[in-house]
């Protein structure tokens, strides 16, 4: 399938940049899923939750909502004893969120969530790169089959994982975009620099839709990984699905640090940084994102930020910026899943 013949495509032709919605797991955790327990289990057990997960965000103002499903591969499915289970969750997930898209007042785009798989591959640990392939392929048709109209490949640390993926979804017969997780020195866990994100699946099918940055530490920081990948491909379209705010501990429940206008902020800065496609991760609510809504309709766009106007309008770095490179300290890794 050629880039110019698909959804999302089309609709980036038709306006200027698009807003794509907000994190999953903060929305279900408020909605009662404990801890341990696989949201995509929800497709099933739960899909009246999962349609009002998907249809806040619409009513928000989302133009791209993502399914439920970034856990979806036999990977993460056997932890829950659900590996048999991979086709039916994920196709039930594109057609929950399909079924809230279609009957939206304007068009929005059913994105397939795809995370990665938590296995290392070869020669890092034991998964082989066929077999990563095979496990998204798998995932991937799943969604296809619900009605998913692009394959979304994301919160990715390994470049060989973004290409099977990415191989995956062309073999399925999706376009596929892909977006990395600058989180350890402003680069993936994996050492993937932002500015390199363009290179590591452009030969795969017809090349990806989209590619960028989603999660990470902050919006700060997602924000300059932003003006690396623009700097460094200014004509590409480039993704930003930023943490809202920062993630900080209040006993042992995690909250954002972001608000509505500090998301907003975010939004105008990313416009003008050059980012096409705009959302939120961890912690942003259909609130955050009906504010983010407002600032991208609202907003003309402006002088390209440097990193000291992101830093004095949204808060400083939590990290060292990729550029500092091997002198900046790694931290420990948190959890993978969108919250």
């Amino acid at each position: 399938m050629s880039a110019s013949a698909n959804a999302l495509s089309d609709l980036l032709a038709q306006k200027r940049v698009l807003l794509a919605d907000g994190a999953t797991g903060t929305s279900l955790f408020a909605m009662g899923l404990e801890a341990g327990e696989a949201p995509e289990l929800w497709n099933e057990a739960k899909p009246e939750n999962i349609t009002k997960l998907h249809q806040d965000f619409v009513d928000a103002g989302a133009d791209i909502i993502l399914t439920n499903s970034f856990g979806g591969t036999r990977h993460r499915l056997k932890l829950h004893q659900a590996e048999d289970r991979v086709h039916a969750l994920n196709r039930r997930a594109a057609e929950i969120a399909r079924a809230v898209a279609d009957k939206a007042p304007r068009k929005v785009i059913t994105a397939g969530s795809v995370g990665p798989t938590g296995e290392l591959l070869i020669p890092l640990g034991a998964l082989s790169y066929e077999d990563a392939v095979a496990a998204f392929a798998e995932q991937i048709e799943g969604l296809k089959a619900g009605g998913a109209e692009v394959a979304w490949i994301e919160t990715m640390s390994s470049p060989d994982e973004i290409r099977a993926a990415a191989e995956a979804a062309t073999k399925v017969g999706l376009p596929y975009v892909y977006t990395g997780s600058f989180d350890t020195a402003g680069k993936t866990m994996m050492g993937l620099h932002p500015k390199d994100i363009h290179t590591v699946a452009g030969d795969i099918g017809e090349g990806p839709v989209a590619v960028g940055a989603n999660c990470g530490v902050g919006a700060s920081d997602i924000l300059s990984s932003l003006l690396d990948m623009t700097a460094a491909d200014p004509e590409a379209t480039v993704v930003v699905k930023g943490n809202c705010g920062i993630p900080e501990f209040r006993g042992s429940e995690i909250h954002y640090s972001g608000t509505p206008p500090l998301m907003a902020e975010y939004v105008r800065l990313a416009v003008d940084a050059g980012a096409k496609i705009i959302g939120g991760c961890c912690g942003t609510s259909c609130n955050h994102l009906a504010a983010m809504r407002l600032a991208l309709d609202n907003h003309a766009k402006g002088e390209r930020p440097t990193l000291d106007v992101i830093v004095e309008k949204i808060g400083p770095l939590r990290n060292k910026t990729a550029n500092e490179g091997a002198s900046a300290p790694t931290r420990e890794r948190g959890g993978r899943r969108r919250a």
